[in-house]
């Protein structure tokens, strides 16, 4: 389609569309639909990977100390430790303060008496609590903690195996959930582009078959195949530019009305996205919808102007 046919197709485009109301009405509510779900599954991914992220942040490591390990010692060991690959930070954590999280997250009675009974004693030792930048890499820098001799030295009783902590089954349960999440939603975003395309190829081709002999009275008088293409493209890639507003509108009301509410009946949970995501996810959702309307159209165009 020429720079000097994009009046006419654009006239042609619109002179169809009100002539032809219930059939465009009908490709830009399949189009509206099919973006709608592939953006409504994209969000959710993300939502998704948010909250896996938010707890993935909360994978740690303990390494419990002794009770008489010397301070300096630990302060040098704490910052050997914060130099290394993986590791976001390290901080100590005392007897005393460790003694009072336990009594802050074991609330109940039971608890409470078992802390009386202590008799003014802390059993409960000291650590180092360590963060990440990754947390797959947790299990590597916890076998690297335990060979390490420093800790060794300081190690609660002596054993370096029992005085790091991760919770390794969970962490390997929790990772390897993720992983397939992360592939099933990436799966299914494409079979839904896919399904997306099919269905606006196959409704333009309706709407193109509809004008079939329009299309055959063009090409018996000389029209180009250029000239006659450039209206229904243009048509196809209007009707998919509303069906995608629609599609970003529902969207936008779904992130302003819904969202703020499962936020706060589920406070447990992370629900938040940033705006940058959702202004690249509207403009992909645009682009990808006027991409689909073009392509969709002249594919289904082909067998049209073989005349």
């Amino acid at each position: 389609m020429v720079l000097s046919n994009i009046g006419y197709s654009l006239r042609e485009a619109f002179r169809h569309m009100r002539r032809n109301w219930t059939t465009c009405f009908g490709a830009i509510v399949t189009i509206f639909l099919s973006l709608f779900i592939i953006g409504l599954f994209v969000f959710g991914s993300e939502l998704l990977t948010n909250m896996v992220g938010g707890v993935e942040d909360k994978v740690t490591i303990q390494a419990f100390l002794s009770d008489d390990a010397d301070r300096t010692q630990v302060d040098a060991l704490q910052e050997k430790i914060r130099n290394w690959n993986d590791v976001d930070n390290v901080s100590y954590k005392s007897k005393e303060q460790a003694l009072e999280e336990y009594k802050q997250t074991m609330s109940n009675k039971n608890a409470a008496d078992a802390v009386a009974a202590l008799d003014g004693q802390n059993p409960v030792p000291a650590s180092l609590v360590i963060r990440l930048d990754e947390p797959q890499h947790v299990e590597e820098v916890a076998t690297k903690l335990m060979n390490d001799s420093d800790f060794v030295m300081l190690a609660d009783q002596g054993d370096p195996s029992s005085a790091v902590q991760y919770g390794q089954a969970t962490v390997e349960k929790l990772f390897s959930v993720t992983s397939y999440i992360r592939i099933i939603m990436i799966v299914l975003v494409a079979l839904l582009a896919f399904v997306a395309f099919v269905f606006i190829n196959n409704t333009i081709r309706l709407a193109i078959a509809a004008r079939q002999r329009e299309i055959g009275i063009m090409k018996l008088v000389g029209a180009s195949n250029g000239f006659i293409r450039g209206p229904f493209i243009m048509e196809g890639a209007l009707e998919a530019l509303l069906g995608a507003l629609l599609a970003v509108g529902a969207l936008q009301a779904i992130r302003t009305h819904l969202l703020p509410r499962l936020a706060n009946s589920l406070q447990f949970l992370t629900f938040a996205v940033s705006d940058a995501f959702f202004i690249r996810l509207f403009v992909l959702l645009v682009a990808v919808g006027i991409v689909m309307g073009i392509v969709g159209s002249a594919i289904a165009m082909r067998r049209f102007l073989r005349v």
